[in-house]
């Protein structure tokens, strides 16, 4: 090889490895992630639910075993309904931009 073969292989080779540092930045839509976060703000009803029973629900094991029987035997009671609270997306400060 003569020195110009050398010199251009050189540089082939410094172009190649600089092709791997070259970052590309795609667009993405001014509202990327918001379904995402309405999503998660949909699904915390309450993050500080407490809960009035004593003690808390599953940690009796006489009522969970009364439960269980319940349920085996198809006499299960009936949940009362409760009201939630879940705030919307734009209530959260999210907005699309």
């Amino acid at each position: 090889m003569n020195a110009r073969q050398i010199s251009l292989l050189a540089v082939a080779l410094a172009a190649a490895g600089l092709a791997g540092c070259v970052q590309t930045q795609p667009h993405l839509g001014a509202d990327f992630g918001y379904a995402l976060r309405a999503a998660a703000v949909a699904q915390i009803a309450n993050p500080e639910a407490v809960y009035t029973g004593d003690p808390a629900p599953g940690s009796n094991g006489a009522r969970v075993a009364a439960a269980q029987e319940r349920y085996r035997t198809g006499k299960v009671i009936e949940p009362v309904a409760t009201a939630s609270t879940v705030s919307s997306a734009s209530s959260v400060g999210m907005t699309a931009k």
